[in-house]
């Protein structure tokens, strides 16, 4: 496995930083798993990703997916209000 942080040319310090957390993130406990359809080119850049880096395409999307819910707590509040709604 390649390691993007120590090749000769070190990234910027923000892209070093993410990739560290994608490479540090454990999804190793999570058992679900879902199909996800991506656009040929995000498809193709991801598998260059893994290529270059090691780090799973699921990783990745995970990865993205856990920071979006963190960033954004008010969509779990939204779909909650949704899930009502549809009961009432």
């Amino acid at each position: 496995m390649m390691n993007l942080l120590n090749r000769k040319k070190e990234p910027p310090a923000r892209q070093a930083a993410l990739l560290e957390k994608l490479i540090r993130f454990n999804a190793a406990d999570q058992k679900t798993l879902v199909h996800v359809r991506l656009d040929k080119d995000t498809a193709m850049l991801l598998k260059q990703f893994k290529l270059a880096t090691g780090v799973d395409i699921q990783q990745v999307v995970a990865y993205a997916l856990d920071e979006f819910l963190k960033q954004h707590p008010e969509f779990k509040t939204m779909i909650k209000q949704f899930l009502q709604e549809l009961n009432e």
